[in-house]
């Protein structure tokens, strides 16, 4: 008979099992990687469930022993892990965007399914940019909840979304072109613009 303990445990984080593998899916971009993050995320919750709190977000607690898993990880095979911002360039990304609404291509891409094109640029996004994506855009936590998950200021994930979502922006537009719904003079992020 299981103790009130593991009934507990069970009760409160094998529901979002499949949440965890997601996310863990979206940081390693190998499903064999993210089945072995999985089980060391849950045998990490297992051994800390004492330290849960009863009543809070059980989600947002596997995510963050989920994240912290992966970093060490990376940080075991490179010894370095860089999680530097950089500055954000507001205006290349609001050049392009106003590009885009004067050749038509905002339009055409709101007709297309671009889910398989997201799905791929969302994957090629250098972490700690991918994880603030994921986190905020596909698994719908706030901006304060990714801030905790990912142990950063709010302002840094703000920062973080800001760069991953313009580059994500650049990835549909190319695909756009690619596709033959935009035009090929369509200036990049980056471009000069004179």
């Amino acid at each position: 008979m299981p103790s009130p303990a593991r009934e507990g445990f069970d009760r409160e984080v094998l529901a979002w099992m499949d949440d965890v593998y997601r996310f863990a899916m979206s940081l390693t971009r190998d499903a064999t990687q993210a089945e072995d993050l999985v089980q060391e995320t849950y045998l990490r919750a297992f051994r800390s469930w004492q330290t849960f709190q009863p009543g809070s977000d059980a989600r947002r607690w596997l995510f963050t022993i989920c994240r912290n898993a992966f970093l060490r990880g990376l940080e075991r095979e490179r010894n370095n892990v860089s999680l530097d911002d950089g500055e954000p360039d507001a205006l290349s990304a609001i050049l392009h965007h106003a590009g885009m609404v004067t050749d038509g291509t905002d339009q055409l891409l709101s007709r297309v399914d671009l889910a398989p094109a997201l799905t791929q640029a969302i994957g090629r996004l250098n972490e700690p940019f991918r994880s603030a994506v994921v986190l905020v855009d596909v698994e719908g936590q706030s901006y304060e909840e990714a801030a905790a998950i990912l142990e950063v200021p709010i302002g840094t994930v703000r920062s973080r979304l800001f760069r991953a979502r313009r580059q994500l922006q650049e990835a549909l537009a190319d695909y756009a072109r690619d596709a033959g719904f935009a035009s090929a003079q369509q200036p990049r992020i980056g471009d000069e613009h004179d």
